[in-house]
């Protein structure tokens, strides 16, 4: 089934790559060839690095939310991406990577910039990606342009120098089309089950991202810290992309928002906990923070967001009305399973986000949880939220709940490269 579908002819690929058949180096928050969308014959004209839809402009990014248009991290490509990690309700394991596969063989062909996949232990109902590094392997060398990353790789639960070797690995065989996304997880039962303090979450996180780090300088180390030691450690492969590849980090509270700026780290965020005026406020936060740390330039921040695409509006918004009730009331029950515990947090914020998410009806889940509607309406509405929020990708959920057939994550994967892609070339 690679390369062929009933929603269309796949598009010829306009990647570049370097004469030495590798893809173009880049660097976090950098651009490059490989965010350039693909012609369509949707009514788009681009102007510069902003494009028009019937009359009305859609910017990457913005002034809005601290952001700058003057900067030349305003003048970009969006990049767009989809998040497979949901198993599909009633789907065998088997059938689960299969059609997991489907999928990425028909976003290779169509054009999409990037595959994004989670980290997911003991909860089999939901996911089968327990091991996203191994599948990301297999996606690259499936495919020969798509990039492929991790959304998030649990930093405290793996031994960092194993994951540095095993990351390195990973960004070779694919050659450079890897990026490394990160972050410590808002659940706490993966780490009850292999016996690891979730109170020690945010500690191990630094302590494995300073030894990522030493790691791919390509010397021997020694790393004295509270949770790992090493001595004379020399890592072997080194990664493809230097210094290492292009990582990113996960955040939900204000705390860690101001955490991934002062690490210097471009960052993703979703609208599970958050709607988008409070992913507004945090992200002005994050990049005032970003400044005051003293970085250069302007941070880069990715938005998850569930995308839902069909020929009418009452098919895109009525289809996958139970799929969406679904994952907030199964969202609400993972929040109300941390309410008890002292390690996970405030208990009044817990309490704050079970309200708010309890509270959530179906009307109020598509005016600021999520993008559905025709094409049209769909570039609307994501060049509305990109400039509100200065964001410079996009990456879609395609069955947030899991009861979605095959089928309909794929039209909306072709309408979403076919006609929503081109408008932010």
């Amino acid at each position: 089934m690679r390369g062929s579908t009933s929603w269309g002819t796949p598009r010829a690929s306009r990647w570049t790559r370097s004469s030495a058949g590798r893809p173009t180096r880049r660097s976090p928050g950098s651009s490059s060839s490989i965010f350039r969308g693909s012609p369509s014959s949707s009514p788009t004209r681009t102007t510069g690095c902003r494009s028009i839809w019937n009359g009305r402009r859609i910017r990457t990014s913005s002034s809005r939310s601290g952001a700058s248009t003057s900067s030349s991290a305003a003048c970009r490509p969006m990049h767009f991406g989809v998040f497979l990690e949901e198993r599909r309700r009633g789907a065998t394991e088997a059938e689960t990577f299969e059609e997991t596969l489907v999928l990425v063989d028909a976003a290779e062909a169509w054009g999409l910039h990037e595959i994004w996949l989670g980290e997911i232990h003991f909860n089999g109902n939901r996911s089968v990606q327990s091991a996203p590094l191994a599948l990301s392997a297999f996606i690259a060398a499936r495919t020969r342009r798509i990039r492929v990353g991790t959304a998030v790789q649990v930093l405290p639960l793996s031994n960092p120098l194993q994951l540095a070797e095993q990351v390195a690995t990973v960004d070779q065989l694919s050659q450079g089309r890897f990026d490394f996304g990160i972050g410590r997880s808002g659940s706490a039962r993966a780490y009850d089950i292999l016996g690891i303090p979730y109170g020690e979450s945010q500690a191990r996180f630094l302590e494995a991202l300073e030894v990522l780090r030493e790691a791919w300088k390509g010397k021997t180390f020694t790393y004295e810290g509270k949770f790992y030691q090493f001595k004379n450690a020399t890592v072997s492969p080194m990664p493809r992309q230097l210094p290492h590849p292009p990582m990113r980090m996960a955040s939900n509270s204000e705390e860690t928002f101001l955490h991934v700026a002062r690490l210097g780290l471009p960052i993703f965020v979703g609208l599970r906990d958050h709607d988008i005026p409070s992913l507004e406020i945090h992200l002005g936060s994050y990049r005032k923070a970003w400044k005051e740390a003293g970085h250069a330039g302007n941070p880069d921040a990715f938005l998850r967001i569930p995308v839902y695409l069909a020929a009418t509006e009452t098919e895109a918004l009525e289809e996958p009305k139970e799929n969406m009730t679904y994952f907030f009331q199964r969202h609400l029950e993972l929040v109300q399973s941390g309410m008890g515990r002292r390690d996970t947090g405030s208990a009044t914020r817990r309490q704050r986000l079970a309200d708010k998410v309890g509270g959530l009806t179906y009307d109020e889940i598509l005016k600021t949880r999520v993008a559905f509607g025709t094409p049209r309406r769909v570039i609307e509405r994501l060049g509305e939220v990109a400039e509100q929020l200065g964001l410079s990708g996009i990456v879609a959920e395609l069955n947030p709940g899991g009861l979605l057939p095959l089928e309909k994550m794929r039209r909306t994967l072709h309408f979403l490269t076919h006609e929503v892609m081109p408008a932010f070339s």
